[in-house]
Parts: C-alpha cells; sequence; structure tokens
C-alpha cells in the first residue's frame, strides 16, 4: 500500500471513529471539496462539513472499500448509512470519491452519488416528485451552504 493510499484509508478510518482532528490532518491547506450538496469548499470547510454532518449522528454507519491511489490521484467508493437530520427518513448513500494529492495530503476531493436516489431516501414523496428538478438541487445546497456557514461562525478551529 503506498502513501496515498494510506491516506485515504486513515480519512475513512477517521471517519468511523469520529475523529475530526484526523480528518482535518488528511487534508491540504489549500483543499477543495466538491459534491452535489456542497459543491465547493475549500480550505478547511470540508472538515467542518464533516464534521457538521456526522459530529453529533451517533446513528452513521460508514464503511469504504475499493481504495486505489498513485502518486498524484486516488479513488474510493464509500456507504454512509444516517438518519437524515432534517426528515428522519433513513438514507443508504453510495458514493464515489476521487482525489488529488499534494504534499502528502488531499488537495482535491470529488464525491459522486446518485441525488435522484439520495432524495427519494431523504424526502420520501417530494424528494420522488422534484428531487429530479434543478430548483431542488439549489435548494439543497443554499440550505447545506447556510448550515456550514452557521457551523463554521460558531467553530473556531474553521475560521481562516
Amino acid at each position: 500500500m503506498n502513501n496515498n493510499e494510506e491516506l485515504i484509508y486513515k480519512l475513512y478510518t477517521s471517519f468511523q471513529n469520529k475523529d475530526f482532528k484526523a480528518i482535518q490532518s488528511c487534508y491540504h491547506e489549500d483543499a477543495t471539496f466538491t459534491d452535489h450538496a456542497f459543491p465547493n469548499l475549500k480550505g478547511k470547510e470540508p472538515s467542518a462539513m464533516w464534521n457538521m454532518l456526522f459530529g453529533n449522528n451517533d446513528h452513521v454507519e460508514i464503511t469504504f472499500d475499493s481504495v486505489q491511489a498513485d502518486d498524484y490521484t486516488g479513488q474510493a467508493r464509500w456507504i454512509a448509512k444516517y438518519p437524515f437530520s432534517q426528515t428522519g427518513r433513513n438514507v443508504t448513500n453510495v458514493i464515489h470519491a476521487s482525489f488529488e494529492f499534494k504534499d502528502g495530503k488531499i488537495v482535491k476531493h470529488e464525491e459522486d452519488f446518485d441525488f435522484n436516489k439520495w432524495s427519494r431516501m431523504a424526502f420520501g414523496p417530494i424528494g420522488f416528485l422534484i428531487g429530479w428538478t434543478p430548483f431542488f438541487k439549489k435548494k439543497i445546497q443554499k440550505t447545506a451552504d447556510e448550515r456550514l456557514v452557521k457551523y463554521i461562525a460558531k467553530h473556531s478551529e474553521y475560521q481562516n
């Protein structure tokens, strides 16, 4: 196993252990993160997002596999099972992550998952009816961004 594969293992093992200092240590200071809900995070924002999403949720189950990396890029598949905070509905999200590395840390982290399937699990009938629309996705992004801004304002360790 090379150093970047070990870094990916450390990231997801830290997710499982809710070790948010270790998660933060995996990211480069110039890190970027993007997925369907959080499309433009940078710096300490990815670490803050993970803490906000999973830190106070005792019902999150994380598994991962298919870790591969070379000197520059990597990938993994991970599964997050959790009750969605806004509705209490159970979600099982299969996520494909890709990474770029710099100075032994993650400098770019992108995730992809089936947003339509996620919205049906998270929101039930409403997600089924409008979860596929650009309007719904923008609303999810706006709400997620507002929550993260408030979270960072309350946690000085994530402020730049």
